[in-house]
């Protein structure tokens, strides 16, 4: 992990990391947490295909990845779920849609700094597959696979390959 050095208090070259999720100033007792962020991501399905999308920016550019994305302050994880969609896909879903599955930690590496995240997976089913046209920021293309042929070492992070690995030995 890239390490901060210069205290955001006293300007000195003092910070010490303590591994884990605080760095902390000897000489004023500054503290400064890099707590769990919170993170959703939805798993778009029609019958036995879900809509995925490919990373066009790192970390982890061009693989596959789960509609979603960082729960901003004061927001919900479900009305982080309808932003994100809307925001990534032009989508737009009703929240009571959107199922609860299960939760994983995550390490989003973001310009050599490691952020612990909670991510929080939902299932929202469609009544007929879409394409949606999208502005090549973020992501470079958004494509429906059949859950037999996915291949989770496509997948951009270590919990959504754990969450693919159990979530398709409950639905085959």
């Amino acid at each position: 992990m890239k390490l901060l050095k210069y205290c955001p208090s006293c300007g000195q070259e003092s910070l010490h990391w303590d591994g884990e999720k605080k760095w902390s100033c000897p000489h004023c007792n500054f503290s400064l947490y890099n707590n769990v962020a919170g993170a959703v991501a939805v798993v778009i399905r029609f019958e036995d295909e879900i809509y995925l999308t490919r990373r066009n920016k790192d970390p982890k550019k061009g693989k596959l990845d789960l509609a979603g994305g960082f729960i901003d302050p004061r927001e919900s994880a479900e009305t982080a779920c309808k932003r994100e969609l809307f925001e990534e896909l032009q989508l737009t879903v009703d929240i009571a849609g959107l199922k609860y599955i299960t939760s994983l930690p995550n390490i989003y590496q973001y310009k050599e700094i490691d952020y612990n995240t909670i991510d929080l997976f939902y299932e929202y089913t469609v009544s007929e597959k879409f394409e949606v046209n999208l502005e090549l920021s973020e992501i470079s293309e958004a494509i429906w696979v059949p859950l037999k042929e996915l291949n989770t070492d496509d997948l951009a992070f270590d919990s959504q390959k754990q969450f693919f690995e159990n979530y398709l030995k409950h639905i085959r």
